[in-house]
Formats: C-alpha cells, sequence, structure tokens
C-alpha cells in the first residue's frame, strides 16, 4: 500500500509539472502537452490503496473524475493509462478518453467526468456477478459532492433491494469542487445516507491507510460472502485545487496549510518504521515508484499523436466481420399510406 500510495503522490506531482507547460503565465487551458482540464488527487491516496488491497482483477472499480490513485491501486497499466492522458494513440482509448475517462477492461476499471456516474455501472457488475454465481464485487467511489446525486441514491437503493456484493466509497475532501461541504450537504457523516436504504454504513475519520483498509476488508469480505453493499466514507484532503489553474480565491490559507500537514503516506511511513520497516527499505520503495512514474511519462510523450481520421473511428459499433448486412426494410405504412 505504501509504494501504490508514495507513485499515486509522485504521479500527480509530475502530471502537474507537466500540464503546466505552456500554459502559463497567461492560462491557456488548451495549450502544452496535456490539453483541457486535470483534476489531481493528491492527499487522498489511502482510501484507494486501502480499499483496493482487497481486490482483484475480476472485481469491478469504477472512479470519478480525479481517479489516478484508484487506477494504480487498482492494477491499471501506468504507460497505457499515461499515455491516454497524454491523447496518445497507444493510451488505453487510443487517446479519446483523456484522464477524466480512462477505460481498462482487463482491469475492470473504469472512470467518468460526471458525478455519481460510476455508481450505476458498478451495481450492474455487481448484479452480474451475482447473476453468474460468482464471488466477484464491485467498488464505487465517489466524492462527498456527490451523495445527494440521482444516480448514487437509485444506486444505493437497488443495490439494497437486490442485495448486491459492492462496496459504495466517498471520497471527503471537504469540498465540492468550491463549495465546504456545510453547504452542499445536509449530513456531516456521508456514511449516514446508507441508514435511509437499510445498508451498512461506516466512516473512517482519517485518511489512515490501516483504518481504511480493516473497514474495507469487512466491506469487501461481506460483498464476496453474499452479505450484500456496505457504504463507507473515509476522510481525505485536497493537497491541489479542484482543477489545475484553479487559484482557489474561495479557500484559506489555514484550510491549504492544514490539508498539506496531514499526510497519509508520513502516516503510513511511521506505522512501518514502529514495526521494524528500515528507513533504506523505505527510500527504495520510493526510488522504485518514482522511476516508474517517471519512466511511464517518458514513454507516454514518445508515442505518436493520433491521426486526426481516426476521430472517425469508433464512433459506432459496426457488424462482426462475416456477418451479414442488414437487410433495408420498408417503413410500416401510417394511416395515411405514407412510408
Amino acid at each position: 500500500m505504501y509504494e501504490e500510495m508514495v507513485t499515486a503522490r509522485y504521479y500527480e506531482e509530475r502530471l502537474q509539472e507537466e500540464y503546466l507547460e505552456g500554459k502559463q503565465p497567461a492560462f491557456d487551458i488548451s495549450a502544452g502537452p496535456i490539453p483541457g482540464e486535470l483534476h489531481l488527487a493528491a492527499g487522498q491516496e489511502a482510501s484507494a490503496a486501502g480499499v483496493c488491497a482487497h481486490l482483484r482483477d475480476t472485481d469491478t472499480v469504477t472512479a470519478p473524475h480525479r481517479p489516478h490513485h484508484v487506477a494504480i491501486s487498482k492494477g491499471v497499466d501506468l504507460k497505457r493509462m499515461t499515455a491516454e492522458i497524454f491523447g496518445r494513440e497507444t493510451g488505453l482509448s487510443k487517446g479519446k478518453g483523456g484522464h477524466m475517462h480512462l477505460y481498462d477492461p482487463d482491469m475492470n476499471f473504469a472512470c467518468s467526468g460526471i458525478i455519481a456516474q460510476g455508481c450505476p455501472p458498478a451495481v450492474g457488475a455487481a448484479l452480474a456477478a451475482k447473476k453468474r454465481n460468482t464471488d466477484d464485487v464491485a467498488v464505487a467511489f465517489l466524492g462527498e459532492g456527490a451523495i445527494s446525486q440521482g444516480g448514487f441514491l437509485e444506486s444505493l437503493n437497488l443495490a439494497a433491494v437486490q442485495d448486491l456484493p459492492v462496496v459504495f466509497v466517498i471520497e471527503d475532501n471537504d469540498w465540492a469542487i468550491s463549495m465546504p461541504k456545510a453547504r452542499v450537504t445536509d449530513v456531516e457523516d456521508g456514511s449516514r445516507r446508507a441508514g435511509g436504504f437499510d445498508v451498512r454504513g461506516e466512516r473512517i475519520d482519517s485518511d489512515d491507510a490501516v483504518a481504511v483498509y480493516e473497514a474495507a476488508e469487512t466491506a469487501v469480505g461481506r460483498a464476496r460472502d453474499g452479505n450484500g453493499p456496505t457504504l463507507l466514507e473515509v476522510q481525505v484532503h485536497r493537497r491541489m485545487g479542484h482543477f489545475m489553474g484553479d487559484p482557489e480565491a474561495y479557500r484559506s490559507d489555514a484550510d491549504v496549510e492544514a490539508a498539506q500537514e496531514r499526510d497519509s503516506i508520513e502516516r503510513l511511513a511511521d506505522r512501518l518504521r514502529e514495526h521494524g520497516v528500515e528507513g533504506d527499505d523505505l527510500e527504495e520503495i520510493r526510488e522504485r515508484a518514482h522511476d516508474r512514474v517517471d519512466e511511464a511519462i517518458e514513454w507516454a510523450k514518445e508515442q505518436p499523436q493520433p491521426d486526426p481520421e481516426d476521430a472517425y473511428e469508433d464512433v459506432f459499433t459496426d457488424a462482426l466481420e462475416g456477418w451479414p448486412e442488414r437487410p433495408e426494410r420498408e417503413l410500416a405504412a401510417t394511416d395515411g399510406g405514407e412510408r
């Protein structure tokens, strides 16, 4: 978990460097090697590492618009993910999805920029696992600003009614874009949403990877054993703006400083030292993680740009090779005899 968290943190920091290239001093969202928006999740690593430690390749995970730490913990190929973020043709979706729409069928991972959009697909995957009589589970990550969305509440209801093997994980970073949690959400503890659906709910009050691991062990175990859904909320901290280029004028300096001081990675490192892990071993892990990230970014930047004509591919699903063409059909006649 420590290596995944270090990898995710350094990955976000390196993406920030690459993203801002060419976009300053006058911020130009279309300039630089990574065009468009970029949402980073530095400070939220513990939730992904602690939950995904209990998952298999065959389990399904959906993530929101801050997906990189979750994708890394789930095992998504780092090079192909980075190529996708840079818009290269060797990316997970040939560079067409970008960082908010990563999709890796090999790892059963997907994410979306639409708030709470990942909840229905996760419930669908859980329903499929139940119908196939497997013990696979699904996990849907979402932010605390999404807990009043219909997609989340309807998914929670269906999961409860069908007793599905799905875990919902709310990452509470205190900010729904630029709004403090208290101004947009009627409950301080988002896991209380579970009570309205007779679902087990639990909140982890700090971004302690070990505490998340222990809570997730129970939640994933219950789902795998056929005991239905669980809703977890994890307190995390947003160390960067909502998006790169966000001036964060709405946020006090004290809040930013507090987020910087609450470092889940250092907390886990201290725990490891208490259990006899040497500082040299931790440094070796950090170096290995940094090398992996740097290699992935350099590889992605060397990959070819897609041909503009490729924009017309993958738009529609074509008939499988060898299937006959669909015959032309006459439209049914209307009462007036028109066709």
